[in-house]
């Protein structure tokens, strides 16, 4: 089969309500990169020219001027907000979490009853509202294609700035040092302070890197999840009290699930990207997207790391990052979110 590039669609017959020059180039691309990512993640020299292919399309698409489509943008809103509502049950609270409530888990077939012990943890309402929108977010995912992009600035200019799972910000120029909102895996805190009821001071100054950002943690995902989150929050309470720990709320992350499997998601579970893009979706008045990225070439089709900071791949089967990119890069190409590919500067 003979690829013709999208430049040859004329953009402006694409006739939808809503629909944006960028969206038509997306949309005569969009069947041939379904029939290859299932082969863009594997390294043989077959995959090669696939690869080419892919990153030839992808310069075309993200060359084009990138404008806000409102229309689009308030439509994910509106579909988040009566799906799921991160504005009021994105984390557990003391408005939305009552005594001996029952809580089920979103990962497992598991519930567990609301204690005092489990209220006293929880905030009377998310920290971070401000009674509106969010401004103008960033969410920065961990892709090696932010190593040397020097996008740093531009996340700092940011309102808002969410993180996920530790990132280091010790490479400033590339991924700035603004935070507002991070998240943690269990199993990360786990591997990384064993001996954390002990000795806590290594888990508190690593966070105090991040200011006062909160911390999101997912207790009620799993079983092996509920011990370590709430050990994170009972250790950086006393020492560290202006950061706070909170909780994701299995109903709202049970919800998102629903939603992008409706849309076309199939993954086990979501990864943390795509649930806090979608957050972000909901709660910001303009989102932009950094290192979401998932292939180990960039648009030159150099060899990149899994990680801007390490070369630390995924627990296979977890998640299905390409389509979820692809998911992505389909509300960019309609003015719903900006995902930045590649250099800043």
């Amino acid at each position: 089969m003979v690829h013709q590039a999208p430049r040859s669609i004329d953009v402006e017959q694409a006739g939808d309500w809503g629909q944006t020059p960028l969206a038509s180039i997306y949309d005569a691309a969009k069947s041939l990169w379904y029939t290859i990512l299932g082969e863009l993640l594997q390294s043989d020299s077959n995959s090669k020219r696939k690869n080419i292919t892919f990153a030839n399309d992808m310069k075309e698409l993200m060359s084009c001027p990138w404008e806000t489509n409102i229309t689009q943008k308030e439509r994910y809103r509106v579909e988040l907000y009566a799906c799921c509502n991160a504005t009021e049950d994105l984390i557990l609270t003391t408005q939305n979490t009552v005594l001996n409530q029952t809580i089920t888990y979103d990962g497992v077939q598991l519930t567990r009853l609301v204690d005092n012990s489990l209220l006293e943890m929880l905030p009377k309402r998310t920290p971070w509202r401000t009674g509106g929108q969010l401004g103008r977010c960033s969410v920065v995912g961990n892709s090696g294609i932010l190593k040397n992009s020097r996008c740093g600035s531009k996340i700092n200019r940011a309102d808002f700035v969410i993180r996920l799972n530790l990132a280091p910000i010790n490479f400033s120029r590339d991924v700035g040092v603004k935070t507002n909102l991070m998240t943690a895996n269990p199993t990360q805190i786990k591997r990384s302070y064993p001996n954390l009821k002990k000795h806590p001071q290594p888990l508190v100054d690593d966070m105090s890197k991040y200011g006062d950002a909160s911390l999101l943690m997912p207790p009620f995902a799993y079983r092996s999840c509920t011990k370590t989150s709430f050990q994170v929050h009972q250790a950086l309470r006393p020492l560290y009290p202006q950061q706070k720990v909170v909780f994701f709320n299995p109903n709202y992350l049970r919800d998102l699930h629903r939603y992008w499997r409706r849309r076309g998601q199939r993954a086990l579970r979501l990864s943390t990207g795509l649930m806090l893009a979608s957050v972000a979706l909901e709660l910001c008045d303009e989102v932009h997207l950094y290192g979401f990225w998932p292939f180990n070439f960039d648009l030159s089709l150099k060899q990149l790391s899994h990680h801007y900071y390490d070369d630390v791949g995924p627990r296979p089967g977890a998640h299905s990052m390409p389509q979820e990119f692809l998911q992505l890069l389909n509300m960019h190409s309609k003015g719903a979110i900006n995902l930045h590919v590649g250099k800043c500067q």
